[in-house]
């Protein structure tokens, strides 16, 4: 690569970097999610406006640019999934657990079974990318309608200075088993329309491949890695713990890799298995791993993410506004009923149903996932980002005007009446 390509590469990652930082810094005095801002900064330098102007355009064009830009996303998006994974592990809990089972299995179930027994009749081909088919458009469709964003939601909770109560608990604890399903769900979509160029029988090794990679993930391989981490041999992990959970991460990613297994599902499971609760070493690890990649990964990652949204040829306002009032409608109604069979009523039960409707990270995850294997075209794929920010807006927005009208956000417990914290001091905190 000469000095000229480097400058331009260099350049353009600046400024990825440069105006997710700013739009970051707008959305979080909005009291808003700071993604929203990292994906209006490649909105704003995408082909909707910065793109349209002559020297951007030529700084974009694909060769060498798209290429670095590429790994730049795809090392983003793992090690979003990789902390994802981590932070879904660490949440685990036995409290709660009757009314973190009613709001997962009826809150989430009743909008995936309800959108797979309809999909036939939804889906369109202005829905289908190169790739897809039936069977893996209509599983896209129902996670999209049913996925709850862990990092959003987190996020909107940390800001709010609410992370603690027993609200923010319920509402991750649905997360956290809705991300388990609905990743394994995409997982068995992707299989599909990778098998959708295959014989029946490549399909179905490359199917069972998928779901047995998943469930080893989640079962067999935590504990192999757990007695790995605790093995006095394992001098990398006490020398080097960073470079030995970034090498869990390669490891996994290059295994899925020969199994020809999704790479994002591959890290999701590696962060889910290094973490090691009684060991303060690797929490320390995943922090500053953590640190780097919010800081310049991942905000690049959902900047590249806003400028793949063609809002002026890839966009459909009726599909927007049917997808979002559809999915959201089920979605609050299903955790709605799910939150009465739990026992809670009231403003409990809208709290709940528009908290865990913010589909934020998870979203837009399943939307770059389900685009890059060409399952959906440009045009959903717009609408499913669109649907996970806007969520996210009105979930972050309505957290916001509860907690300073001084209203409890679960009635009818003790602990779910956070200190209310002044506009300032929530700035400070976020």
């Amino acid at each position: 690569m000469s000095n000229s390509d480097l400058y331009s590469v260099l350049f353009i990652v600046l400024l990825l970097v440069g105006l997710a930082q700013v739009f970051c810094y707008l959305f979080v005095r909005l009291r808003q999610p700071k993604v929203i801002g990292e994906i209006f900064a490649g909105i704003v330098l995408g082909p909707a406006l910065m793109g349209r102007l002559s020297f951007v355009s030529r700084l974009l064009k694909t060769g060498d640019h798209g290429s670095i830009l590429t790994f730049v996303y795809w090392l983003g998006l793992l090690l979003l999934m990789f902390l994802s994974g981590a932070e879904t592990r660490q949440l685990f809990s036995r409290d709660e657990r009757r009314e973190v089972g009613w709001l997962a299995v009826v809150g989430t179930g009743v909008p995936f079974v309800l959108a797979l027994v309809l999909g036939p009749w939804l889906i369109r081909p202005t829905l289908a990318g190169p790739h897809g088919n039936r069977i893996s458009l209509i599983i896209v469709l129902a996670v999209g309608v049913a996925v709850t964003s862990i990092p959003v939601v987190s996020k909107i909770f940390a800001d709010l200075n609410i992370l603690h109560t027993r609200f923010a608990r319920l509402v991750l604890g649905v997360a956290v088993l809705e991300d388990i399903v609905l990743w394994l769900a995409l997982a068995v979509a992707t299989a599909f329309a990778e098998g959708s160029v295959l014989d029946t029988r490549q399909m179905s090794l490359h199917l069972i491949t998928t779901v047995v990679f998943f469930a080893a993930g989640l079962t067999i391989l935590p504990r192999v890695i757990k007695r790995i981490n605790k093995s006095r041999f394992n001098v990398l992990a006490r020398h080097s713990p960073i470079g030995y959970a970034i090498a869990v991460l390669l490891g996994y990613c290059v295994v899925a890799g020969a199994l020809d297994v999704s790479l994002v599902f591959a890290a999701f499971l590696a962060g889910f298995a290094v973490v090691h609760r009684k060991r303060r070493l690797f929490s320390e690890a995943l922090e500053a791993i953590g640190k780097v990649s919010f800081a310049f990964f991942i905000p690049v990652y959902f900047a590249i993410v806003g400028m793949k949204l063609d809002l002026i040829r890839g966009f459909s306002l009726r599909m927007v506004v049917a997808f979002v009032v559809g999915s959201c409608v089920v979605k609050v109604l299903s955790v709605s009923l799910a939150g009465r069979f739990a026992g809670f009523r009231g403003m409990d039960l809208i709290n709940l149903a528009i908290t865990t409707n913010a589909r934020g990270g998870p979203g837009i995850v399943l939307a770059s996932v389900a685009f890059d294997a060409g399952i959906i075209s440009a045009k959903f794929y717009t609408t499913l980002v669109l649907a996970a920010i806007l969520t996210s807006l009105i979930a972050g927005a309505w957290l916001d005007y509860v907690l300073r009208k001084g209203w409890p956000l679960l009635g009818s417990t003790v602990d779910a009446e956070p200190a209310i914290v002044s506009g300032t001091e929530r700035a400070t905190a976020a």
